[in-house]
C-alpha cells in the first residue's frame, strides 16, 4: 500500500513534466542536453543566493514578527537571481522566442523538482502512515512548472530590444509578481491564517492568473512583432 502511495505520488509529480517535454515539441529539437544545462544553471543560481543570504543575513533564522516580515522579502528580493540565471540560459539558445522559453523553463523546474520534492516524496510517502501533504507536494510541483514557464516568458519579453513602450509596465508589473509572489503567500498565510489546502488553491489561483497575463501578452507582442 506504502507503495502504491508513493507511486501515484511520483506520477503526480513527474509525469507532467514528462508530457509537458514531449508535447511541447522539445523532444523533436533533441534539447535534452540543453534542459539539463539550464538545470545546471539552476544549482549554480541557487548556490550564489544561499552564500549570498548566508553572507548578508547569517543571523536570520525565521520566526514571527517584524523581523520575519523583513527577512522573508529581502528573501525574496534575493530571488531576482533566478530572472538574471533564466535570460542567461535564453541567451545562449539559439532559435525561436518558443524554444528558448521552454528550454530554460523545464530545466528550471525540473532541477527544482529534483532538489527539493524528490528525496522527501521517496523518504515520506514510503512512510507507513498516509498523509495528504504529499499529494499536496506533487500538485504544488505541477504550479511551479506553470510558474517557470510564465516567469521564463516574462524575461523574454522584457529582455527583447524591439518591445513596446506599452507592454514595458505589464510586463515589469508581471516580472515584480513572479519574484514576490512566493513572500505573498507567505504574507497571506501569516494574516489569514489560511489551511494547506486553501494555500495551495490561492497558489494555484495567483499562479494561472500570472500565466494567463504572461501568454496574453506574449500573443499580443507575437502578433505586433510580425
Amino acid at each position: 500500500m506504502t507503495l502504491f502511495h508513493f507511486g501515484n505520488c511520483f506520477a503526480l509529480a513527474y509525469f507532467p513534466y514528462f508530457i509537458t517535454y514531449k508535447c511541447s515539441g522539445l523532444s523533436e529539437y533533441n534539447a535534452f542536453w540543453r534542459c539539463v544545462q539550464a538545470g545546471a544553471t539552476y544549482l549554480f543560481v541557487q548556490l550564489c543566493k544561499m552564500l549570498f543570504l548566508a553572507t548578508f543575513f547569517p543571523t536570520w533564522e525565521g520566526g514571527a514578527g517584524v523581523y520575519d516580515f523583513i527577512g522573508e522579502f529581502m528573501k525574496a528580493t534575493v530571488d531576482l537571481a533566478d530572472l538574471l540565471g533564466l535570460h542567461l540560459v535564453m541567451s545562449r539558445n539559439a532559435g525561436k522566442g518558443e524554444y528558448k522559453i521552454m528550454v530554460a523553463a523545464m530545466g528550471w523546474a525540473t532541477a527544482e523538482l529534483v532538489m527539493s520534492r524528490c528525496l522527501p516524496l521517496w523518504v515520506g510517502a514510503r512512510g507507513i502512515e498516509f498523509d495528504w501533504k504529499y499529494i499536496q507536494m506533487s500538485f504544488d510541483s505541477n504550479i511551479s512548472l506553470i510558474h517557470y514557464i510564465a516567469m521564463a516568458a516574462v524575461v523574454w519579453m522584457f529582455t527583447r530590444y524591439d518591445l513596446p513602450k506599452s507592454f514595458r509596465l505589464p510586463v515589469t508589473v508581471l516580472l515584480a509578481l513572479c519574484v514576490y509572489k512566493g513572500f505573498l503567500m507567505e504574507l497571506f498565510v501569516h494574516v489569514f491564517l489560511l489551511g494547506s489546502w486553501t494555500v495551495l488553491l490561492v497558489k494555484a489561483v495567483l499562479t494561472g492568473a500570472i500565466s494567463l497575463c504572461s501568454l496574453f501578452l506574449f500573443s499580443l507582442l507575437s502578433t505586433a512583432t510580425k
